[in-house]
């Protein structure tokens, strides 16, 4: 059972070594709308058996098939391929975003194709990147670093950008030479069997890409199964610790692209009208749901009333509705258990803050996941709506003395995702970006390029994915001390 529009050939299969395989479970995972809180797709469950099964074959065609032999302009060029064959079928992927998640059908398209761009950028560095590099050094004749795919990967991705952060892993760890073991979370899994039918029609030989839709239970195993090289996770922080203990405990790689409680600093040369409405709409993209999301305004004190009072005005003018409706501009939570959380952090809010505008779910829906954009005010930064992720179109207006507090209160946080400035002044906009602890910054708005780095400080992370960085993660570097220079140079 799939979505309308979504063609999956073996939707109740697992995807290991090669061939379409039912699961030792037996069991299937449903997914259902958050529009319609109705069951719309059915897919294979894996569990212990299964994982250790899809590890063995990811094992195997590591370390005894032709793939990490392949030259990187060969493995590029396989990989362009199976570029070309999910960009046609694009339609799929959005309708299976919408349809999982309620992502709107609206935006679906520009997102959907910028994974696609982005795709074609990591293909390119089969030709660019330099895997072998002559050096010099004193003592020594040649020095040879190579750098060699870290072996076998296990990529488990999130249900808010299943595609886009699935293939962005398995894209980088094909052109390492590495094989994967692709585990989506439950809620989204019809993209990664997007994904395995394109390595398959490409022609990626068996055991390179593998597919495990599982439950947290056979997620762990995974993680603790010794053949698993590296784990590439992007998902909350408190699962990323855990995942970083089990890597520690046998020393295997990790990249961790975790949660976000990121701030925006309004300067006062920025209009209040204009900083309202890039917050005001900002935080309703993906329903809030986005782990860089500008969820803190830092605004100086003697502009705080004026500020609460526009952003409340642009968050009454959103349009609350279906996802597949072409108007919409806030659609549903991605499931029930959210919808829950943010209900959870509203009742907090109410205790510790000012609830200006929303806090409740719309009048004029009967049924899905929705809730309506939030302003609290007079937030305390230390409060827990100010500190958690709350993952929800939610946001926090916490008044500054001045510039310096601003700073302070904006890297007072144990995360360190993303932040910006709200200025025109770009030389201010620099020296503030230079001055607050995250991984990302931009300037007027949530701003992110992701043939760029892209990842944390602190609690938000380990490592970088995307851009040329990327690759790294994926690969182990060799130092060679030799007495000539060899001649495949």
């Amino acid at each position: 059972m799939t979505p309308e529009g979504v063609t999956i050939a073996h939707p109740e299969q697992l995807y290991i070594g090669g061939e379409w395989v039912d699961p030792h479970s037996g069991r299937l995972i449903e997914v259902v709308s958050p529009n319609s809180e109705e069951v719309v797709a059915r897919v294979a469950e894996a569990d212990e058996a299964d994982m250790d099964r899809a590890v063995a074959a990811a094992r195997a065609a590591f370390d005894y098939g032709p793939w990490p032999e392949l030259s990187p302009a060969r493995r590029g060029a396989q990989l362009s391929a199976m570029v070309d064959i999910l960009e046609a079928r694009l339609p799929e992927l959005c309708a299976a975003w919408t349809a999982q998640v309620g992502g709107l059908a609206s935006f679906a398209p520009l997102m959907h194709g910028g994974a696609i761009a982005q795709l074609r950028l990591i293909a390119s560095l089969g030709e660019s990147y330099k895997f072998v590099e002559k050096r010099s050094s004193p003592g020594v004749d040649t020095v040879v670093i190579a750098h060699e795919p870290v072996g076998v990967v296990a990529a488990i991705a999130p249900w808010n950008a299943p595609f886009g952060i699935m293939v962005s892993k398995v894209a980088y760890a094909l052109v390492a030479g590495c094989s994967v073991v692709m585990k989506p979370s439950p809620e989204t899994p019809l993209e990664a069997y997007i994904i395995a039918e394109a390595a398959q029609a490409a022609g990626i030989p068996p055991g390179v890409v593998n597919l495990v839709p599982a439950q947290r239970e056979a997620s762990d195993h995974l993680v603790n199964n010794h053949g698993i090289d590296k784990v590439s996770f992007t998902g909350s922080t408190a699962a990323g610790k855990r995942i970083g203990e089990v890597c520690a405990s046998r020393v295997a790689r990790c990249t961790l692209e975790l949660g976000g409680k990121s701030a925006a600093i309004i300067r006062d040369d920025m209009p209040t009208e204009q900083a309202a409405a890039i917050l005001g709409k900002t935080i309703n993209l993906m329903s809030g749901q986005v782990c860089a999301m500008l969820s803190r305004a830092i605004v100086p004190r003697h502009r705080h009333d004026e500020m609460a009072e526009a952003i409340a005005r642009v968050m009454k003018s959103t349009r609350i509705g279906y996802s597949t409706d072409p108007q919409t501009e806030l659609g549903p939570l991605a499931m029930k258990r959210q919808l829950e959380r943010v209900e959870m952090y509203l009742d907090e809010g109410r205790r510790s803050a000012d609830l200006v505008t929303g806090g409740a779910r719309p009048a004029h829906l009967n049924k899905g996941y929705f809730i309506e954009p939030t302003l609290f005010a007079n937030v305390d930064n230390s409060s827990r709506i100010a500190q958690e992720e709350i993952f929800g179109p939610v946001l926090c207006l916490i008044p500054a003395e001045d510039e310096e507090d601003a700073i302070r209160i904006a890297n007072d946080s144990t995360f360190g995702l993303n932040a910006s400035v709200l200025t025109h002044d770009a030389d201010a906009a620099y020296r503030l970006a230079r001055r607050i602890r995250s991984g990302g910054f931009g300037q007027n708005g949530m701003k992110l390029a992701f043939d760029q780095p892209f990842g944390g400080f602190k609690q938000s992370g380990i490592g970088r994915e995307g851009g040329v960085e990327g690759i790294a993660g994926y690969l182990e570097t060799k130092t060679m001390l030799l007495d000539g220079a060899p001649e495949v140079l």
